[in-house]
Parts: structure tokens; C-alpha cells; sequence
């Protein structure tokens, strides 16, 4: 029978008989656990040497001697010669010291898992009777891809010392555009303060006990002001909850995630973000448009719709080599129309609005600077939308119309 046993090394002696192929693949692990590596070995293959080298390890020259293993927590040895292993293993034995003979695993004391890890959770896996690696291999796999998509439970039971925020961009919508890292956080949450847009359809699969608290705003309605949003964070870290803030699109991307940043830091708390795909991109490319072309153009400017209009922006719409991306501006357009028009943006400025993008919703109206207004009243364009003024926004640039996006011209 074989007992899995969660050991650290950081700081322990650990002796690596041998420096061929074996010994390279393990030695990056045991350094990426902390442990202090001795080689032994007459002569190192060329990735064991540039590791000797890179972080100043003992090499000892020669053919292993068993005093070498004196004071090793573990040794692990992988010489390519059976029978110097199964002697290595047999001194081991002897001092009652671990070992991984590399050239048959079933007659070590000790064996290495095949395993992963998300965040602090490492999982591992053995054969309990042979040895198979491959079918080690395969489950560890299998059950990583679960992990990354955050199926598995990994919420804490124990309550933790301190508490944490992370802020997490969900990007357009559909859970698969997520981040492996919000999946496993999301799946780690004690609680989730959400928006309204992003991949909510996620917070379905969290666990009942999850606190989830909804602060999605919409125009001209924002029933939790952000100094509220700033406070819930606090508070619920400081009670010692693994807390994720979800957004759609990227914390940073008119996300307001710099000032919640601001405010974790400002009362102690720890804090991280993690990118999402933001609409600027993603929800022009849910209609087969690039913000950037080759020949078409060769730089983006993005603005908030909501904000008064700044010379750069109409700098941005008079120049036929910018995109110029809107968010949150279906009220606005009017105003960006009328501005852009005034300042001589020619009337033919080509001008696409993407709806609801990376949904069944999503639909498309392509026009014209001049008639823009007009046809998104007829419409009954509504938010959220993303708009996009310039050269790549016009029809047929990239994918057909009609067949392969299902949108309006007009």
C-alpha cells in the first residue's frame, strides 16, 4: 500500500544521484520547491549543467559513494544503471532515508506524484501497486482540466487567517472567454460581487453558501454608489472571505477596478487583478471587425461615451487611419455625431453598432456618420453596445454579411 503525503523540502537536502535526461526533469521541480540540491554524477547532460550553473548547486564529479546520502531528506536516483540504483535504494534503506529510484519507482521507499496545482491546492497521483506512469499522467491531466475550469470544489472549509479581493475580468460573456485563473478564483469565492454584464450565467454553478451580491448599474441607475462597493470589499476581506469582484470586460477598462485597487491597499488589504477581454476588442470582433487592419488602420482610440466630448476624440473620428471605439454611448450618439460633423468628419465615415455581442442577442447595425442617428432610433438600438467609427467597420471588410454575422445594414 502507498500513503500520499504532502512533503516540503524548502530548505532540506535533498541528493540527486546522477545527471542525464531524468535528473534534469525532476531537479526544476524539486528547485521550484525550495529544496537544497546536491548532484552527484561523473558528468551532467547539458540542461543539468546550465541549471549547476544558473543557481550555483553542488555538483559532486564522480560515481556516488554512500556517504553522500548522509543527512538527505530525500534522494532521488536516476543513474541509468539498474543495478547502481537498486544500490542506492538499498543504502537509503539502510539509513532509513527516502528515495525515488527513478529506473523502477516500485522498489523506492518514496515515489513522485504526477501533479498539478491551482493556487494553493496541489493534487496528486500514484499507482498504489507498479508503476504506470502514463496512466499517472493521464488522470493528473484530466483532473487539471477540471480544475482550470473551475468544476471542482476549492472553496476553503476552514476560514482563513486573512482575507483577500480579487478582482476578476469575466470579458464579453460567455463563461469559455473567461480566464483560467477568474474560473479557479470564482471557484475558490466565499463571496462574489457581481455586475450586471459579463459571464453571469457562472454564477450559477457557485456553491449555495456562497454570499453573491449583485451591484450592476445601468444608465442613469446605480443603487450601489462605488464608495458602497469599496466598503463591501473591505469589510467582507477583512472578515477573513476569499472575495471576487466579477466584471465584464477588464477591471481596468472603464471597470473602475483602479479605485476599488486603491481602496483594498489603502485599508491593508491584499488585492490582485486579473484581465478579461474587453468589449474594445471583443465585441467588434463578434461581428467580424477588426480594430486594427493592415492598410485599413493602424490605431484605436477608445472613449467613454458617457464623458464629454475631448478634442482628441474628434482629432480620433477626423482621421481615416484611427478606429474609434465607443462604450457605453448609445445615449451619447447624438452628441458624438453632431461634434464629429461639426468638426468636418466626412458624412460617408463608415460606423458599425454591435449590441448585446457574444450573445443570442447580438445584432449588428452598419451605417453611415450622417445617417448613424437615424438608423439606430429605427432600430431601437439599446445598450449594451459597443461602437465603432472607421474604415474597418465597413461591410464586407472581413466576413460576409448577412450569412455569417446575421446583422442589419442600413
Amino acid at each position: 500500500m502507498t500513503t500520499l503525503l504532502g512533503v516540503s523540502l524548502a530548505g532540506r537536502s535533498v541528493v540527486m544521484v546522477g545527471g542525464g535526461a531524468v535528473t534534469a526533469r525532476r531537479l526544476a521541480r524539486f528547485l521550484a520547491d525550495g529544496a537544497d540540491v546536491t548532484i552527484v554524477a561523473p558528468e551532467l547532460s547539458e540542461e543539468v549543467r546550465e541549471l549547476v550553473d544558473a543557481r550555483g548547486l553542488a555538483w559532486i564529479a564522480r560515481r556516488v559513494r554512500a556517504s553522500d546520502i548522509a543527512g538527505a531528506w530525500l534522494v532521488h536516483t536516476a543513474t541509468g544503471d539498474s543495478r547502481v540504483d537498486a544500490d542506492v535504494a538499498s543504502a537509503c534503506e539502510r539509513r532509513r532515508v527516502l528515495c525515488v529510484n527513478a529506473s523502477d519507482g516500485a522498489h523506492g521507499s518514496a515515489r513522485l506524484a504526477a501533479e498539478t496545482r491551482s493556487g494553493d491546492v496541489v493534487v496528486g497521483v500514484v499507482s498504489d501497486a507498479g508503476v504506470d506512469p502514463g496512466r499517472a499522467a493521464r488522470l493528473r491531466d484530466a483532473v487539471a482540466s477540471l480544475l482550470r475550469e473551475g468544476t471542482l470544489p476549492l472553496r476553503r472549509r476552514r476560514a482563513t487567517v486573512r482575507g483577500r479581493v480579487d478582482l476578476v475580468g469575466g470579458g464579453p460573456g460567455p463563461a469559455d472567454l473567461m480566464t483560467v485563473r477568474g474560473r479557479r478564483l470564482l471557484a475558490e469565492a466565499d463571496v462574489v460581487v457581481a455586475d450586471r454584464l459579463g459571464p453571469t450565467d457562472v454564477l450559477s454553478e457557485l456553491d449555495s453558501d456562497v454570499e453573491l451580491i449583485d451591484v450592476g448599474k445601468r444608465p442613469g441607475h446605480h443603487p450601489v454608489p462605488q464608495d458602497e462597493i469599496n466598503d463591501l470589499l473591505v469589510a467582507h476581506a477583512r472578515a477573513g472571505k476569499r472575495v471576487v469582484r466579477l466584471k465584464g470586460g477588464d477591471p481596468f477598462v472603464y471597470g473602475r477596478g483602479g479605485e476599488e485597487v486603491a481602496a483594498c491597499l489603502a485599508a491593508g488589504v491584499p488585492v490582485e487583478v486579473v484581465p478579461g477581454l474587453t468589449s474594445v476588442v471583443s465585441v467588434p470582433q463578434a461581428a467580424g471587425i477588426p480594430v486594427t487592419h493592415r492598410g485599413v488602420a493602424a490605431s484605436v482610440h477608445v472613449v467613454n461615451g458617457q464623458a464629454e466630448t475631448a478634442p482628441s476624440t474628434i482629432a480620433a473620428l477626423a482621421d481615416d487611419t484611427v478606429t474609434t471605439v465607443v462604450l457605453m454611448g448609445v445615449a451619447a450618439l447624438p452628441r458624438l455625431v453632431g461634434a464629429a460633423r461639426s468638426a468636418g468628419v466626412p458624412d460617408d465615415r463608415p460606423v458599425a453598432i454591435i449590441e448585446s455581442g457574444h450573445t443570442p442577442q447580438q445584432r449588428t447595425t452598419r451605417t453611415t456618420l450622417a445617417r448613424a442617428v437615424d438608423d439606430a432610433e429605427a432600430a431601437g438600438v439599446r445598450n449594451p453596445a459597443v461602437i465603432v467609427v472607421g474604415d474597418v467597420a465597413r461591410a464586407g471588410l472581413l466576413l460576409p454579411d448577412r450569412r455569417l454575422t446575421g446583422e442589419a445594414i442600413r
